[in-house]
């Protein structure tokens, strides 16, 4: 666990990481690909999506580091997906989901409200995939993915993590193991619940 703890600072801060050195998200990126037949989740990159990084919880400043950002251009790059286009942008700034209390994380509706479709795309894209760094319960993703949906009613809208959190050490298994899951909307708590 403590691994898997050292790897996410890492990713978050967007550092060197191997033997030569590379950027955590060109890592990740050529990680993806090496791998992609292997992965559960390797028809998400078929039929070339357009790759949509998830905003920040904060309002961007000029300069800033958007690890998102930085993973889906990587991911491009290396022939998964059409483009990387920032769609997104944050409006209003939300909590932190990882620094909060589980009782105060925003939820999927804060998302919807705090977000909005920053441009059109001149051909309504058939497939969009959302990337993420790190997936905590999911609410950031739900929330980006209704918001897009209002505007490209017609498109596929999936979601890739680089990481995803997992609370109970006993269901940690190993620092790579890729799943396939779903994000879903608690309607008794407005919350979400991720599986895996």
């Amino acid at each position: 666990m403590d691994e898997a703890r050292e790897l996410m600072k890492m990713i978050k801060a967007e550092r060197y990481v191997g033997n030569p050195p590379k950027l955590t998200s060109q890592w990740i990126a050529e990680t993806v690909r090496d791998f992609r037949e292997r992965l559960p989740f390797a028809s998400f990159f078929r039929d070339d999506p357009v790759l949509v990084p998830l905003p920040s919880s904060s309002l961007m400043q000029r300069d800033s580091l958007w690890v998102p950002e930085r993973i889906s251009t990587a991911l491009v790059k290396v022939g998964l997906g059409k483009e990387s286009t920032p769609l997104l942008v944050r409006e209003t700034p939300v909590p932190k989901a990882a620094w909060s209390k589980s009782s105060e994380r925003p939820k999927a509706k804060d998302h919807i409200g705090s977000m909005s479709v920053q441009k059109r795309i001149p051909e309504p894209p058939a497939q969009i995939l959302l990337v993420d760094d790190i997936i905590t319960r999911g609410a950031t993703a739900l929330g980006a993915a209704n918001k897009l949906a209002e505007a490209f009613p017609l498109a596929q809208i999936r979601a890739f993590a680089a990481m995803r959190t997992i609370s109970d050490p006993f269901k940690f298994q190993s620092l790579f193991n890729p799943v396939i899951g779903t994000v879903q909307y608690s309607p008794n708590t407005e919350g979400t619940v991720r599986k895996p």
